[in-house]
């Protein structure tokens, strides 16, 4: 029986983007990465770390989804 090749999913964002997260989870794991007034704290979060590198990504233009409303 021959298998059927599934179509490709949809992105949820580009290929800037996902360069600037990975960038941003790279740096915290080193401990680079810091967030908050001033840039005191260091982000230890993964999910801190993607959330800054998708909003770095939105301010250079990159296509990223918008963020979801509470």
């Amino acid at each position: 029986m021959a298998r059927t090749r599934k179509s490709p999913s949809k992105r949820r964002y580009g290929s800037a983007a996902k360069k600037s997260v990975g960038s941003a989870v790279r740096r915290s794991k080193r401990g680079t990465l810091k967030s908050g007034r001033g840039r005191r704290s260091k982000v230890k979060n993964r999910k801190q770390a993607i959330a800054i590198g998708l909003n770095q990504a939105r301010r250079r233009g990159a296509k990223v989804p918008r963020r979801k409303s509470s």
